[in-house]
């Protein structure tokens, strides 16, 4: 059985990017989201195994929706994933409880090794 994966980012080429990238793995897009809220919002319903979570978008950001989502479901599995690899805010993210992180631009094998990754530890 395929692993649902919620991509959230508020750029619809990034969604499509890694919805290129899971095609034909054992993993599938379970749902696609472009903001904190709608992705707060869905999570309940879609249960997804993993999120890759933008920590840039308008409104609500990655990292406020990842507290939120964790609070809501605290074994939730979220990979940051942004072109802000500063360590303050990769600690910030890992001190929130993210698993993981996916700086951009990606490529393939760094997305998919990242998902079996932190899949690996749950």
């Amino acid at each position: 059985m395929k692993k649902k994966v919620m991509v959230v980012d508020d750029s619809r080429i990034l969604q499509m990017q890694i919805g290129k990238i899971l095609s034909g793995t054992d993993y599938e897009v379970a749902c696609y989201c472009q903001s904190g809220e709608e992705a707060v919002e869905k999570y309940g319903e879609v249960k997804p195994d993993v999120v890759t979570m933008d920590i840039i978008m308008p409104g609500m950001d990655g990292l406020e929706a990842t507290r939120k989502i964790l609070e809501k479901d605290s074994e939730a599995t979220i990979i940051m994933v942004s072109s802000l690899a500063y360590d303050d805010t990769l600690e910030e993210a890992k001190r929130i409880g993210a698993r993981g992180f996916i700086g951009k631009p990606f490529e393939r094998q760094q997305v998919l090794g990242a998902l079996e990754e932190v899949l690996a530890e749950t």
